[in-house]
């Protein structure tokens, strides 16, 4: 497994149609809706589309035209570019799947950005094939329309209640296609990224009495608590499932 450096974004253009671009045009404005970067009405007044019609397109009941899409993209300074998978030259050139091949960000954009773009990616983590492709899913079917696999550093402090499961500095591999609180395995514990605040925590999770109890690896730190009204809520709360931690030697 190996890190590359500088990120490179490529389309696999056989796979590619419109689509699946007029997906992710939907899903980016979306997040930035959530983020609070734009609204309706905003995005309103940029297009000259009357609301209504946005939100038919944002809900998933209409699509755009090219031109459409054209002066959303114009209005929202975006690219075409900008709404492809990010993935790195070396595992396109070899065919690879694009799984084998995962951006590492920050941990606001695992959090919130449902298609990671290339100018999110601080680095490529190069995973063998064999490694991530058998992994099932287990999640709602709007988190399916995310891109799968990203991965973060861990911070110290987030480290330290994780040690030595996770290290500071490590790598946890993140599949968000999986939110579910099912154990993956039999008899372990499921370790997870979850949104607490406007923070990424790496814990062990359960749902008991209303709350989604964030559980360290060192006994020596405190539980942590979230509270919540149901076990679908505390999916919204699950970023993924850490499917592999690397730490560094």
């Amino acid at each position: 497994m190996r890190e590359a450096s500088t990120p490179l974004l490529v389309a696999n253009s056989p796979q590619m149609n419109f689509t699946q671009l007029h997906e992710r045009l939907r899903l980016e404005l979306l997040r930035r809706i959530q983020r609070g970067t734009v609204t309706v009405s905003l995005l309103a007044r940029q297009t000259g589309f009357g609301q209504p019609h946005l939100s038919n397109f944002l809900h998933g009941r209409r699509q755009l035209s090219l031109e459409a899409m054209d002066r959303i993209l114009a209005a929202q300074h975006l690219s075409v570019a900008d709404l492809l998978p990010a993935t790195s030259p070396a595992s396109f050139a070899s065919g690879a799947p694009e799984d084998s091949s995962i951006p590492i960000v920050s941990h606001a954009t695992a959090l919130f950005d449902p298609l990671i773009r290339v100018t999110a990616v601080q680095s490529i983590l190069h995973i063998p094939d064999n490694v991530l492709h058998s992994l099932h899913k287990r999640a709602n079917n709007p988190r399916l329309a995310w891109q799968r696999f990203v991965a973060v550093r861990a911070l110290a402090s987030d480290a330290l209640p994780m040690e030595p499961l996770v290290m500071p500095e490590g790598i946890a591999v993140i599949d968000r296609h999986y939110t579910s609180l099912k154990p993956y395995r039999p008899n372990r514990p499921n370790l997870y990224a979850v949104r607490n605040g406007a923070h990424l925590t790496l814990r062990f999770v359960e749902f008991i009495g209303g709350r989604l109890v964030l559980r360290p690896n060192n006994i020596a730190s405190p539980l942590g608590l979230l509270k919540i009204e149901s076990d679908g809520m505390a999916r919204d709360l699950i970023v993924g499932r850490v499917a592999l931690v690397l730490n560094e030697l």
